[in-house]
Order: C-alpha cells, then structure tokens, then sequence
C-alpha cells in the first residue's frame, strides 16, 4: 500500500534541509567575495550623496521661499523705490549672486545688484502658462550655469516689476574632507558644478596629478550612470516595500589606479514629502554624485574556502548520523511491526513474530506475539515482558537533537565572534565625521532661515494696530511649520500681540543672542529666535521653534544616534528622543566638549573610534561655524553609533554564523518536530492499545489517525481484534453446545 506519511518524509525533508545548509554554510562562511570595497563604504557614500542632496534640495527651495516671501511683503506693504528692494534683500538673505528688478511692461532693467543677469532668456513662455515664473536653469556666456528664480512685485496701484535673483548651481557648502568630491548633474550627465577637485594648485608630484585626472575622468563617466540610474521614477528603482530616501539613490563602483578604488554614491533631488509637500528644486531633474577613492581590501583571508568546507563537512558528518540513528531506531523497527502485523492479520501464524529490541516498538512486538499466541492456540499466554525502557521513541529523537545541535551550537554562538580589535575602515570613521558636520550645517541654516523668516516677517508689523499684527502672525504661522509660537514683545517685556501656543519670557539686550534656550525644569527645551522691529514700532518678534522641528533635521540612515548639545553640553534636541537639558554619557559630552575647542581660525568637526568593554563605537562631533545668528550660539551636534551595524567582513561573517545556527535549530525543531507529532504519539498510543488488546481488551475498536506506517499498524490491529473476537464468540458456542444435549436428556 502507498505511504503517504510516517517516518519517511521529514527524515527526507531533514536530509534536504542538510544538504541546504550545508551548500550556504559553504557559500557564507567562506570567502567573502566583495569588490574590494566593503559594502559599508558603499553604503556610506549613498548616504553622503542623499545628505548633500537634501542639502542642495533644502537650500534651492528656501531661496525660491524666501524671494516669494520677500515679493508678498512688498505687495502688501508701502511703495519702495527698486534699489531699496535690491539693498533690503541683500541685507536680509546673503545668498544671491545677482538680484534685478524690471519694468513688466517696458522690460526696462529698473535696479540691479551683484552680478549681471541675462535677460534673453525671458519670453513669453518663461512668464505664462502652467510653468509660469518657474526655477530656470541659464547658461552663461562664460559656460556657468546660473538658476533663474523670478517673483513679481504687483502692487496695488502700480506698475508691474518682475524681481529676478540668480544663483549658481554649486556644491552644497559642506565638509568634503580631504579626498571626497561632490558634483551637481543634470539630467543629461553633464556635470553643472564640483566640489573637492581645487586642490590641483597644491599637488607636488605627476604621480598626484595624474590621480586627479583619473578621479575627474571617473566623475564624468560616474555622473552619467548616476543619470541614468535616477532618470525613471523613484519608486519603480526601489524594491517593493522598501522607505528611506524618497529620491532615487544608489552607489557605484569604478576603476582602480594605484591600489585605490573609485567609489561613489548618488542621489536625486527629492520632496521630502512628495504627497503633501512639493519641492520646486526637485522637478529641476538635479542629481548629486559623491565619489570617494577608497583603499581597496580584500575581506577573504587567505584559506576561507577550506574553513567555510569544513563547517560544511561537520554538518554533512553530523547530519548523515541523525539520519542513520533515526532510521534504525525509529524506521526500521516501524517497518518491520508493519510487515509482521500484515502478515498476522493475513492469517500467517506459523512463526514467532520478530520483535525489535527495545522502546515502544519492541511493546507492539511483544503484544503482536501475545495475540499471534492466542489466536493460534499455542498454549499459555507468554504475558508482558518485564524490564525495558519505557523512554521509548523519545530517547532516538533527543539524541538526535543532541547531535545536531552540536553543530548549531558552537557555529551560532562561538564561531566568528568579534571583539573590541575588529578593524573599521578609516572611511568609516571620516565619513560619520563629516556628515556630522554636514548635519550639523544644516541645523545651522535652518536657524538662520528661521531668524530671516522672522525678520522679514517684521517688516509687516504695524505699532498701533495690535489687530493686523496678530493676523500676520497667524498666517505666518500657518505658513511655516518650523514655528509653535509667534510673539512680538515690547521693550518692557510685555506681550502685545501673538498667536500659536503660550508665549515664554524674552529678556532684551545688546549681549544676548538673537537665538536662545530656556525652560530648564520643563518637559521641552524653549528655542527662541527674535528679530528686532524696526525702530519707529520698538520691540522684538519672537519666534518659538519646535523641538520635533529639530528632531526632524537630525534623522539620517547610517549615523545611529544623534544629539545637540547647548553651550553648556546639556541635551536640547536628538534623533531618537531625550530628556530635557539632561547630561549626555561621559563619553559623548567628552566629545563635544573636545570638539569646542578653538583650533586656528574656530572649532572643528572630530571623529573618533572608541573601542571598550568588547564593542566599537563611532563617534563624531560638530561645533556650530559658518556664518549667520546661529553661529555663536555654541551648539554641538554629537553622533554615535555601534560598529556592529556595518556591513564589513568580521561582523558579516558573525551575522552569517548565528544565521546558520538559527536555520540549523530551525531544522531541528521543524523535523524532529514533525516526528514527534506524526510517529512518536501516535505509536505510543498504538503501543498502549495493543497491550491492553492483548491483555484481553476486545471491546476498544481502533481507528488510524494516519494514512502511514503506524496507521497501517493500527488497522492490523483492529483486524486481530476482529479476529479474536470471532474465535472467543465461536468458542463459546461449541462449548455450549454439549451442555444443551445433556439438558435434553
């Protein structure tokens, strides 16, 4: 009859599963196989190249803000002369290569700042239609290319003027280090700018210099893959489910020269928020391409494919013993019950049964003789054998467990183990350092808009009517997120208009900073940023931001946790939540405190690898510098995070270790598992009912839970019961048979 269950299924599935884990034990504990570059590197510079995309993102849009903010504020407040607007903007927002005013009608060139904007790009189509004063990219005579942003300044009761700033499309400001360069590509490839190539004036040697022109020649053909790669859609280049950046961003490798590989990450400009918020910088199809020449290693030690053999050799050694203990403990003596309870309920009982030697099997033997004895007739009844186990089935299947754990257990828990001396790549620690400082730029800026945003803002507030002023401040409010609060103070510190949450005390004074902390003792730290009225108003206009705000900006993959400390190293914002104005751990405020320190022209960005107590950490520090209200403020932005997260070769080859230790136990639980459920119980069963069958026990009729061996067995079983029962019920009736003559008599 075919067996569809039994045994012989999951010692089948455990072999396969065997011969599975020994082929990937094989394949991952032996050489690694990488490009010479660590996958970690690789990681590092996409990360690079979506934070100075982001950057580059963030920055294009709030001058495209700012210039419309600045052009609302014009409309609604008095007339002012073209070279006042020109002289006001630039007092305001420093960041305009070229600022002009023109008469709509005449196309007259009205006022004009910095440097000179062509105008013949302007036609009718750059003014209307659906894409009506949006962001142009203009080339120059001189072959820069220039970003075109326009507002028009519509006045009640005057004529028409179109403000028109400039801008080059360069590199985001940020800390390069001293081998990385950045570009901005265009949808094409052609590069537009670059950054980190400006030290050929300080190369000593042609052996430098020819390194410079191969890293150029490497970020031109770099920059057109990265071009292609983030030309379709950013969610048909991700894998299904996958978040983070929303851009389309990736790494690269390129050629080697003089045992250092060019390596590279892109990233496409993005919306940060492509559902609800839109980004002008993103439909210009930008694409930033960070490449980083990196040492090339080899993470395979020598002699890795015989390692990784011979793990997979103890496994196959092993696994053929578990094998060979289950079929001849458990297989083979259910096979052989099999054939001797088919051959008995066939009526065959000329010979003893062959009984297995010891467990559950040899108890179904011996009641298999029993009954054979009394069906037959041989005589007494040989009774239940005395002795044995009665561990039975389970003492094979533990001991194969015991077996294969023996693999799994030193392989998941004691091979590949790393320990404080795990080497980390040099460009590990530089990169953490300098997104730090990338980061910690950026939470600069944010500031100084905030306070920009804020002085613009003032400019609408009218002294007499507290009415009008508290409406600019609502919408204000409504407009930018950045704000929980919106406030003017007069010079005695009272509160004269506001809107959003509850106003917090503003002390004014020539020593204080325009941007402040407060609220010690609180559940949240109060970040203020004022901007002084004009003078006919008096006052100050107060700006309270909001932590989450902050938080936001320090929410990067690849950078761990994240904090900011104030000037007195307490904790103000982090990336993964705090507790107000506390201490950061000793080692991190060690950090910032080091990296406060004054070196040449200011404080510096550090990284630092910390190794301690069996782990690595790295860990970077970033002191506010640049320029802008923010920049004395003494703000440090700290970043750590635990080297075993990198993908680099020790820590690799100690997740594939567990991992092959997991899908071993995972095999064992699963297999031996399923003969416990499917063999062990059910034949322990069978061996309870036929000894009480033998016992004489013909009432119980037995039914198979499973169509295999042991169900073939059960039914045998019933068979004999049958069987029995005939024989005593015939018995009995001859033996009444002379008792009826002699009553007749």
């Amino acid at each position: 009859m075919p067996l569809l269950g039994g045994i012989r299924p999951p010692i089948a599935v455990l072999c396969v599963l065997v011969l599975a884990l020994t082929g990937l034990t094989a394949k991952v504990l032996g050489p690694a196989g990488d490009l010479g570059v660590p996958k970690a590197v690789l990681s590092s510079q996409q990360y690079f190249a979506e934070d100075g995309a982001i950057a580059l993102r963030a920055s294009i849009d709030e001058r495209v803000t700012d210039l419309n903010r600045t052009a609302t504020a014009l409309n609604a407040g008095p007339a002012v002369e073209p070279e006042r607007i020109l002289s006001d903007l630039g007092k305001t927002y420093q960041k305009w290569t070229g600022t002009t005013v023109l008469d709509l009608e005449s196309g007259k060139v009205l006022a004009a700042r910095g440097e000179t904007i062509p105008l013949a790009w302007l036609d009718k189509e750059v003014l209307t239609g659906d894409l009506a004063l949006a962001p142009r990219m203009v080339r120059l005579e001189t072959g820069d290319v220039r970003l075109m942003t326009m507002a028009v300044l519509d006045k009640a009761g005057g004529p028409q003027r179109l403000l028109v700033a400039s801008n080059s499309l360069s590199v985001p400001a940020i800390e390069l280090g001293p081998f990385r360069s950045m570009a901005v590509v265009s949808r094409d490839g052609e590069i537009l700018a670059t950054a980190g190539f400006e030290r050929a004036e300080a190369l000593n040697s042609d052996q430098e210099r020819k390194e410079l022109t191969f890293l150029r020649k490497q970020m031109s053909r770099l920059s057109q893959q990265a071009a292609e790669r983030t030309e379709p859609h950013p969610v048909n280049t991700k894998e299904p489910g996958s978040r983070g950046y929303p851009g389309a961003s990736g790494s690269l490798v390129g050629e080697e020269f003089n045992g250092r590989l060019a390596t590279a990450g892109y990233a496409s400009l993005a919306s940060p928020d492509p559902e609800e918020k839109q980004s002008v910088a993103a439909g210009l199809g930008l694409t930033v391409v960070a490449l980083l020449p990196v040492v090339q290693q080899h993470a395979g030690e020598q002699g890795r494919e015989l390692y990784g053999l011979a793990v997979a050799g103890a496994l196959v050694l092993l696994g053929l013993m578990a094998v060979a203990l289950l079929w001849a403990t458990v297989q083979r003596p259910l096979m052989r019950l099999f054939l001797e309870s088919r051959r008995l309920a066939r009526g065959d009982l000329t010979r003893p049964v062959s009984v297995p030697r010891w467990g559950e099997a040899a108890r179904v033997g011996h009641a298999l003789e029993r009954l054979r004895v009394q069906l037959g007739g041989e005589g007494d009844d040989p009774g239940t054998p005395r002795g044995g186990s009665r561990l039975g089935v389970r003492g094979p299947l533990a001991l194969t467990a015991a077996l294969l754990l023996l693999w799994c257990v030193p392989v998941g828990l004691l091979l590949n183990r790393t320990d404080a001396s795990v080497s980390v790549p040099t460009a590990m620690v530089n990169d953490q350092r300098d997104r730090t400082d990338l980061i910690s730029d950026r939470l600069r800026r944010a500031l100084n808009e905030a306070q920009a945003d804020l002085v613009s803002t003032s400019r609408l507030i009218e002294a007499d009517d507290p009415t009008a002023t508290t409406s600019v401040l609502t919408d204000a409010l409504r407009r930018h997120s950045r704000y929980q609060a919106l406030y003017v103070v007069d010079g005695k510190g009272g509160v004269t208009a506001r809107a959003g949450g509850d106003p917090h005390a503003w002390t004014d004074g020539g020593d204080l900073p325009l941007i402040r902390v407060s609220g010690q003792g609180g559940k949240k730290p109060v970040i203020q940023a004022g901007a002084p009225l004009p003078k006919e108003v008096g006052g100050v206009l107060v700006g309270e931001l909001r932590v989450e705000f902050l938080n936001s900006l320090l929410d990067r993959p690849g950078l761990g946790e994240v904090l900011v400390v104030d000037a007195d190293f307490r904790t103000i914002a982090a990336s993964d939540g705090f507790l107000a104005f506390e201490e950061p751990p000793r080692d991190t405020a060690d950090l910032a405190r080091a990296a406060s320190v004054r070196v040449g022209a200011g404080p510096v960005a550090n990284g630092l690898l910390v190794r301690q107590a069996g782990r690595v950490t790295v860990a970077a520090a970033a002191p506010f510098t640049g320029g802008g209200v923010a920049a004395d403020i003494g703000w440090t932005v700290v970043s750590r995070q635990d080297a075993a997260g990198f993908q680099i070769a020790p820590y690799e080859r100690e997740d594939r270790s567990v991992l092959a230790g997991m899908l071993g136990l995972a095999a064992i639980i699963v297999c031996l598992g399923w003969v416990y459920l499917v063999v062990v119980r059910p034949l322990r069963a069978l061996a309870a009912a036929a000894e009480k069958l033998a016992e004489g026990d013909l009432k119980t009729v037995h039914y198979p839970r499973y169509q295999d061996e042991v169900g073939a067995v059960v039914r045998s079983l019933e068979l004999l019961r049958q069987q029995l029962q005939t024989r005593r019920q015939n018995q009995a009736r001859r033996s009444a048979e002379p008792r009826l003559r002699v009553g007749g008599r």
